[in-house]
C-alpha cells in the first residue's frame, strides 16, 4: 500500500490565497452601487443607505454627488454648520439615488443646540428647493430652536401632542412608514402621527397650510429620500429603508 498524500505547504498557500481573494471579491460585489441598487428594488428586505462606511447611496440635490455640506464622523454622517463652513455654506441637501414610494425607514437623528433639519421623503427634482414637493418631518431642537414646528412633526401638516425627543447631544430614533394605505412616523417608538397622503383630510390641511400655494406639493406617490441641510449642525446614523 503506498503511502497517503499530504498536500504541500506551496499548494496549501495557494489554496488559502485563492479563498482569501474570492471573499474579497464576494465582498466587493456585494457592496457595489449595482448591488445596492439591486437590493433597493426588492419589496421587503432591508437596504442599509449609510452605515458610516461611504455615501454611495446618496447625493446631492440636482448634483451627481456629494461635496462639501456633509462629514462621516465615526458612524455618523454629519451636516456641517454654517458657523464651521463660512461663506463656502449653500445648502447642500442629500437625496437618496433610488427612488421609493411605499416604504418604511429608520434612522437615528442627534441635534446641537438650536439646530434645524428635516427628513423629507417623495422628493422630485426641480428648480426649487426639495421641500416644494417632498412633505418634511422636522428634525430640531424645539426647545431652543426658533422653528414653532416641533421635532417629528410633519411640517403644517400634522403635529402632537406628545415629546419623545431627548434632551439636546443625545441620538433619537426616528420611524417613518408610508403606503397608499396608511401613514405613521413615530419618534423612539412612540407614534406621533397617523394620516393619509392624498385624502381628503390631507388635501384639506395641505390647502390651509403654506404649501397650498405651491402646485404640485405632495402629490407625488414616488420620490427620493432627502435629508436637510439648514446650514446647522445635525447627525444621522444606521439609515435604512425598505419597500413595502
Amino acid at each position: 500500500m503506498s503511502p497517503p498524500h499530504f498536500p504541500t505547504c506551496e499548494l496549501l498557500m495557494k489554496t488559502y490565497v485563492f479563498a482569501a481573494v474570492t471573499l474579497c471579491v464576494s465582498t466587493l460585489l456585494a457592496h457595489s452601487p449595482a448591488a445596492m441598487a439591486e437590493d433597493a428594488a426588492k419589496t421587503g428586505k432591508w437596504v442599509t443607505l449609510f452605515d458610516g462606511s461611504n455615501l454611495d447611496a446618496w447625493r446631492e440635490y440636482n448634483r451627481d454627488s456629494v461635496t462639501t455640506g456633509w462629514k462621516i464622523e465615526g458612524d455618523a454622517l454629519t451636516c456641517i454648520s454654517r458657523k464651521d463652513q463660512g461663506d463656502a455654506a449653500r445648502g447642500e441637501n442629500l437625496i437618496t439615488k433610488e427612488k421609493f414610494d411605499a416604504f418604511e425607514l429608520e434612522l437615528d437623528f442627534k441635534v446641537t443646540p438650536a439646530a434645524n433639519s428635516g427628513v423629507m421623503f417623495h422628493v422630485v427634482e426641480t428648480k426649487k428647493p426639495p421641500y416644494y414637493t417632498g412633505p418634511e418631518i422636522q428634525i430640531q431642537d424645539h426647545k431652543g430652536g426658533h422653528d414653532p414646528q416641533k421635532c417629528g412633526w410633519l411640517y403644517q401638516l400634522y403635529s402632537s401632542d406628545t415629546d419623545a425627543t431627548k434632551p439636546v447631544g443625545e441620538w433619537n430614533q426616528l420611524r417613518v412608514l408610508i403606503t397608499p394605505e396608511k401613514c405613521e412616523i413615530a419618534v423612539n417608538g412612540v407614534l406621533y402621527c397617523e394620516f393619509v397622503k392624498g385624502s381628503d383630510d390631507w388635501n384639506e390641511r395641505v390647502a390651509k397650510s403654506k404649501f397650498g400655494k405651491w402646485e404640485g406639493f405632495g402629490e407625488p406617490t414616488n420620490g427620493h429620500i432627502c435629508l436637510q441641510d439648514h446650514n446647522d449642525e445635525v447627525s444621522y446614523r444606521n439609515i435604512r429603508i425598505r419597500r413595502l
